[in-house]
């Protein structure tokens, strides 16, 4: 795999879960681990159910659409509870998509809460994914590529952090558009 492989870094913006209606999400396109090439944008209901079809939509309609070579995404959701259908993005762009996360999620008390506020058909959602697989010091779940294949991926775009340059970039610029200055971490 060439170490300028195209792709994107995909992370949602801090918002307020009582007064916002949307959240922000960034895309940061990526050459491997090293150049930002270009921001997208779109907004996602915050606890909505369209997070899968506007990150499909954002992607799809970019000018790098042609060069991207896999989507990384920072968790499975947006906005609290807006599950990513990882298959399913996978299956409307064509492109291998890569979860990452810092922490094994408990998923026994995400799926409490999700049963608690009438959310059963998100816990079917993130089954239907698998469980994390721990690579590095990060946890990884895919759809779309191998194992071997994200090893690489990681390898080639984890530059500067255990997390790959393209999410904490894209984490940077959401924080930053939002707070007016970013801070905390992806």
């Amino acid at each position: 795999m060439k170490k300028e492989v195209r792709v994107v870094g995909i992370d949602d913006s801090p918002f307020d879960k009582f007064k916002d209606k949307t959240v922000f999400v960034i895309g940061a396109f990526y050459r491997g681990g090293n150049f930002l090439d270009g921001v997208l944008s779109t907004n996602a209901e915050v606890d909505g159910s369209d997070s899968t079809e506007k990150i499909a939509l954002m992607i799809n309609n970019s000018k790098f659409k042609s060069q991207l070579r896999a989507i990384f995404l920072d968790g499975i959701a947006v906005g609290g509870f807006n599950v990513v259908d990882v298959p399913k993005l996978n299956e409307l762009t064509g492109l291998p998509v890569i979860v990452v996360v810092r922490d094994y999620p408990d998923f026994k008390k995400i799926f409490s809460v999700l049963k608690k506020i009438g959310m059963n058909e998100k816990i079917e959602v993130i089954k239907k994914l698998g469980k994390p697989v721990k690579i590095g010091k990060i946890y990884v779940q895919h759809a779309g590529i191998s194992s071997d294949k994200v090893k690489e991926l990681l390898k080639i775009t984890c530059t500067r952090s255990f997390l790959p340059e393209p999410i904490r970039v894209a984490h940077l610029i959401a924080a930053g558009v939002v707070k007016g200055e970013s801070r905390g971490r992806a």
